[in-house]
Parts: C-alpha cells; structure tokens; sequence
C-alpha cells in the first residue's frame, strides 16, 4: 500500500520525474504518484520491470509476474529509475 506524502508535499508533483526520459532496457520500479488522478491497479506498487520502449508519452514495462511476463502501459511519473538491465 502507498504510504502517505509529507504534509508540504501533497499534492505537488516533481516536473522533472513528470517529463523524465527513460531508456529502452533501463530498470525501473513501480511507485505510484498520489497526485495524478489515475485508476492504478494496487497490485503494481512496489514492483520492478524493464522499460521495453515508448508509446507517446507512456512507457512499456515488462514486468514477471511469477512465470509470465507481461507488459504495462505505465506514464513517466510512476516510474523509479534503478540502473541498467544486464
């Protein structure tokens, strides 16, 4: 579950992970931004994927979902960068 903002922060957003550039085959984790009025599944927060590539403004995530891999159409701001995918 997301844990609650500071008090300063709420309902602020950071512009530079709103329009932040990720690369094809970068790590990222999942981590849901309060702010942003979305219908975002509460089963996602807190998990890691691959950015597989862009459509428009969102991005592609692969993410293993036990023995599947499975792709989501997530935007920029939810995104976490974590480092290169080997």
């Amino acid at each position: 579950m997301v844990g609650r903002k500071k008090i300063k922060t709420r309902g602020k957003l950071q512009l530079s992970r709103y329009f932040q550039e990720l690369n094809t085959g970068e790590r990222v984790a999942i981590a849901r931004e309060p702010a942003v009025q979305s219908s975002f599944p509460e089963r996602m927060q807190g998990r890691t994927g691959v950015v597989e590539g862009k459509r428009g403004r969102i991005y592609m995530v692969k993410i293993k979902d036990q023995n599947k891999e499975k792709r989501y159409l997530i935007a920029p701001v939810h995104l976490k960068r974590m480092g290169e995918s080997q």
